[in-house]
């Protein structure tokens, strides 16, 4: 690995000291415990952007987490920095996904407004060292400082200041320094970047909400489709539109990949860092190309346009909203109605205690388990499992 790759055996630790494992690295410990856990098997019952009653095939947070995952070890591997803390991190940035993707989302951070939000991020970052229950030592998966520093990618002042006073020099004191996470997280947002935007485009068509003749007018798709069909000419024909649209979608993700590779190398070469430190000095390191960058940002906006706010979306993510909103009132007024331990803990207080409570609970649900306890606490069906 390169100077500028994190070592294991310099990791910075964990919160509470283990012995070393015979056989593993820290980080591929750390992969191992997150692969485990309560929270990842969760992921294959929650939304992308299509509900999963919408379609088998469709995206959800597992297959989300698992193609950010193979993407940055492909990259890693070319940039040589740590590609077992890459695969963690991947794994893990979403464990704090609500139910029902950005829509759950959204209703959450409204319904805890008044106590502080709701960011996936930070509860992502709550589930590794907090709410999964699996070890009789210590709450949380005790994971390395470096998983837990990629998973926590953004952060409010407000946040990081808490955070920092509970764990002084902690994960979140490089908001409070305006400095960088390693290489390898910054490499897993961008991965997270390069992997929705192309698998939205896939099932967007697939859904039928988007078409190829739209995507037309997006430059980073388009130039690939065009490369597709004039090496293979019977990819124009009607009957392999599925072909077509599979090949340019992976010829695109090559571009991209190469791109990132190429960019940061030039930008590592001109800021010259020699250790993990001075990774945390510079600007970020880890980018497209100027022109891959302004490519990628038009073909967000039109899925932002077409996609995510198309009618039929739209109508469902509303349904989706109302459930969430409808569930937090409900285990607020009644918060014997949640499970045992969330229970007991809004018991403790009836303010922002019990209303964490409430977030955790919600937020560790599945779409079809938030529809359940929608339908069994108000009678109402508002969405299918």
């Amino acid at each position: 690995m390169a100077v500028f790759a994190c070592d294991a055996v310099l990791s910075r630790g964990r919160r509470f000291y283990e012995t070393p494992a015979p056989t593993r690295t820290d980080y591929q410990r750390d992969r191992d415990r997150i692969v485990h856990s309560t929270a990842f098997r969760r992921l294959v019952y929650k939304t992308q952007v299509f509900l999963n009653h919408e379609g088998d095939l469709f995206r959800t947070r597992l297959t989300h987490s698992l193609e950010v995952a193979q993407l940055g070890r492909s990259i890693a591997r070319s940039l040589r920095i740590n590609e077992d803390l890459v695969e963690a991190i991947s794994l893990a940035h979403d464990l704090g996904h609500t139910p029902f993707g950005h829509a759950g989302q959204d209703a959450l951070h409204a319904c805890m407004g008044e106590y502080g939000g709701f960011e996936h991020n930070l509860q992502s970052l709550r589930v590794i060292d907090k709410l999964e229950e699996r070890y009789p030592q210590y709450d949380g998966l005790n994971l390395t400082f470096e998983t837990r520093e990629g998973v926590l990618k953004h952060c409010s002042r407000a946040h990081a200041e808490q955070l920092e006073a509970a764990e002084p020099n902690g994960v979140g004191a490089r908001f409070l320094r305006r400095e960088q996470p390693s290489l390898e997280a910054q490499l897993c947002n961008l991965a997270d970047e390069i992997a929705y935007n192309a698998h939205d485009i896939d099932d967007g068509v697939r859904s039928g909400l988007i078409t190829m003749a739209q995507l037309e007018d997006v430059p980073l798709f388009e130039h690939y489709r065009l490369e597709a069909v004039a090496e293979h000419s019977t990819l124009a024909q009607p009957s392999n539109h599925r072909r077509l649209l599979y090949e340019a979608i992976r010829r695109m993700l090559s571009a991209q990949v190469y791109d990132v590779i190429d960019a940061t190398q030039a930008a590592i070469a001109r800021h010259g860092p020699e250790s993990v430190d001075a990774v945390r000095q510079a600007p970020p390191l880890v980018m497209f190309s100027d022109t891959m960058r302004e490519r990628s940002q038009l073909l967000k906006r039109f899925l932002f346009k077409n996609l995510y706010r198309h009618p039929q979306v739209m109508e469902t993510t509303g349904r989706a909203q109302q459930v969430v909103r409808d569930l937090f009132q409900a285990y607020t007024t009644a918060p014997h109605e949640m499970q045992a331990a969330f229970a007991e803990q809004a018991f403790l207080d009836e303010g922002p205690l019990r209303a964490r409570a409430v977030a955790d609970f919600i937020a560790g649900m599945t779409d079809r388990f938030a529809v359940r306890e929608h339908e069994r606490l108000t009678g109402q069906r508002l969405l299918s499992e």
